[in-house]
C-alpha cells in the first residue's frame, strides 16, 4: 500500500514540477536567449561595453577586462555528456524506487521539526554547488581518462561511454556509501529519559527522525555492500572497505560535544614535530591505519587528517579501485588515488571558507569548529579557545558571531584560500600523468570551476 501510494505521489509531483518548469522556461526563454547572445558578443570583444548617459551624451566608462571565470554547471554538464552519466538521473532513479518512496512518505512527518535529517535531505535533493552526487561522475571521468588494459573482454566494456560496466557500478557504490554516511551523521543523541518528558513533542520528532535516518543509512550501506560484492574483485572490496573504516575512524578524533559534533584541541596540548612527508596512508598497504597521533597539534596536518578520513579516502580509493578494475598499472592507480584525495581536500577547503565570504554571519547560521579557518585562527590567537569551551556540552552554546568576526580580522581566511590553492594545484599536477583526452580536460574544467565558486 505504501509503495503504490508512494509511486503515485512521486509521479504526480514529477508531472506537476515538469509543467511548472516548462511554463517558467517559456516565459523567460526569450530574455535568456537575448542575454546569452549579448554575453557571447562581449566575451568575443574581450571587454565589457556598458555605457552611461551624462547631460544627454553617452560616456563610456573605463574598459575593464574581468578575470576569466568558469561555469560550474556547464563544466558538470559537459562531463556528464562525455561519460553518459547524468548525476541527476541517479537521484531520480532512487527517488522513484519503492524503498525510497516509503522513506519519502515518512520524511513528510518530519517537516517543520528541527531534526538534522531534513537538512541533509534538502542538500541531497537540491544540491546546488554540492558535490555529494558528483563523486560518481569524478570516478567515471578518471576511469575514462586512464582507459583500460587491452586484455579486458569486450562484453565488460560500455563502448558508447568509454568505461567498463564494473566501473559504472563502482561509481554508484561510491555515491551510496557517501550518502549513507551523511544520513547516519544526521542521527542525534537523545536527552536522558528524565529530561525527555519536559518536551514530549520534540523528543518524539527526534526519536522518529533517528529511526528513519538509521534505516535509510543502513539500507544504502547494505545495498552498496551487495553491489560491491558483485564486482567479484577482492582487492577492490578491501580497498572500499578500508574507506568505510576511515569514515568511522574520523568520528573518534579529538573532543566531541554531547551531540558528537567535533571540537578542536586546546592549543598547546600536543607538542610534536610535524610530518615531513605530509599526511597520508601507506601506499603499499591501504589497510594500515593513518598515523593520527603524529599530526595532532599542527593545524594544517590535523585538518588534512580529519578530511582525508572523512571524505578524501573514499573518493581517492574509489578512483584507485576503478583503475584496478581496468587492469591499469600500480603507478597509475596511485596517481588516481592522489587525484581523488587532493580534489576532495580542495573542495572541503572551499566549503570551509564559504561561511566567511560575507562580513556578517547570516541569522542562525553556524560552521564547523574544526574547519580550516577556525584551526588556523586558534594557531594565530590561542585565547579564542576560551570562547569554544562553552561548546563542550553543546556547540549551540557558542557565540558564532563573535568567532566569525575574530576570524575575519585575522589571517586564517587567507591561509584557508592558500590551502585550497595548494590542493587544487596538486590535483592538476597529478592529472598530467593521464593521457590528454576529453575526460582529462573535463576534470580540469571541474577543478577550475570549483576555484571560482
Amino acid at each position: 500500500m505504501y509503495r503504490a501510494s508512494g509511486l503515485r505521489i512521486m509521479q504526480q509531483v514529477r508531472g506537476r514540477i515538469s509543467g511548472e518548469i516548462q511554463g517558467v522556461y517559456c516565459a523567460v526563454a526569450p530574455a535568456l536567449k537575448t542575454f546569452t547572445l549579448q554575453q557571447q558578443v562581449q566575451q568575443q570583444q574581450g571587454r565589457w561595453t556598458a555605457t552611461s548617459t551624462v547631460s544627454g551624451k553617452q560616456v563610456a566608462p573605463p574598459q575593464v577586462t574581468p578575470p576569466p571565470r568558469h561555469d560550474w554547471n556547464r563544466a558538470v554538464s559537459e562531463a556528464e555528456r562525455i561519460v553518459g552519466y547524468p548525476t541527476s538521473f541517479l537521484s531520480l532513479r532512487w527517488l522513484l524506487s519503492d524503498e525510497i518512496a516509503n522513506v519519502a512518505l515518512h520524511l513528510r512527518k518530519l517537516v517543520g521539526s528541527a531534526h538534522p535529517l531534513m537538512k541533509t535531505a534538502k542538500h541531497l535533493l537540491y544540491n546546488g554547488k554540492n558535490t555529494m552526487q558528483a563523486w560518481g561522475l569524478i570516478v567515471l571521468l578518471v576511469s575514462k581518462a586512464a582507459g583500460h588494459a587491452p586484455s579486458v573482454p569486450d562484453v565488460e566494456q560500455d563502448k558508447s561511454a568509454g568505461v567498463l560496466h564494473s566501473q559504472r557500478a563502482l561509481a554508484e557504490v561510491t555515491e551510496m556509501i557517501r550518502i549513507s554516511h551523511l544520513v547516519h551523521n544526521s542521527v542525534v543523541n537523545l536527552q536522558s529519559s528524565t529530561q525527555a518528558g519536559q518536551d514530549v513533542a520534540t523528543f518524539d520528532d527526534m526519536s522518529f527522525g533517528n529511526k528513519i535516518g538509521l534505516l535509510t543509512g543502513d539500507y544504502l550501506l547494505g545495498h552498496s555492500s551487495a553491489e560491491l560484492a558483485n564486482l567479484r574483485n577482492q582487492e577492490v572490496v578491501e580497498l572500499i572497505s578500508s574507506a568505510v573504516r576511515d569514515f568511522s575512524e574520523s568520528e573518534f578524533i579529538g573532543e566531541r560535544d554531547e551531540q558528537n559534533n567535533p571540537l578542536p584541541y586546546k592549543p598547546g596540548t600536543f607538542q610534536r614535530p610535524s610530518l615531513s612527508v605530509g599526511v597520508d596512508f601507506n601506499e603499499h598497504d591501504v589497510m594500515a591505519p593513518m598515523p593520527i597521533a603524529q599530526v595532532l597539534g599542527n593545524p594544517e596536518q590535523e585538518w588534512e587528517c580529519r578530511n582525508i578520513l572523512n571524505a578524501g579516502s573514499l573518493l581517492g580509493k574509489s578512483c584507485q579501485g576503478s583503475l584496478k578494475l581496468a587492469g591499469q598499472s600500480e603507478e597509475l592507480q596511485r596517481h588516481a588515488y592522489r587525484f581523488g584525495k587532493h580534489l576532495a581536500l580542495a573542495w572541503q577547503a572551499c566549503l570551509d571558507a564559504e561561511p566567511f565570504q560575507c562580513p556578517t554571519l547570516p541569522l542562525d547560521a553556524t560552521f564547523s569548529l574544526v574547519s580550516a579557518p577556525v584551526l588556523f585562527h586558534l594557531e594565530h590567537d590561542p585565547e579564542m579557545y576560551a570562547d569554544l569551551e562553552a561548546g563542550k556540552q553543546s556547540v549551540d552554546n557558542i557565540d558564532y558571531d563573535k568567532i566569525h568576526r575574530a576570524i575575519l580580522a585575522g589571517p586564517a581566511l587567507n591561509k584557508t584560500k592558500e590551502l585550497q590553492r595548494k590542493h587544487t594545484a596538486a590535483a592538476l599536477a597529478v592529472l598530467q600523468h593521464f593521457p590528454a583526452t576529453d575526460a582529462r580536460q573535463a576534470l580540469e574544467n571541474i577543478i577550475l570551476a570549483m576555484q571560482d565558486l
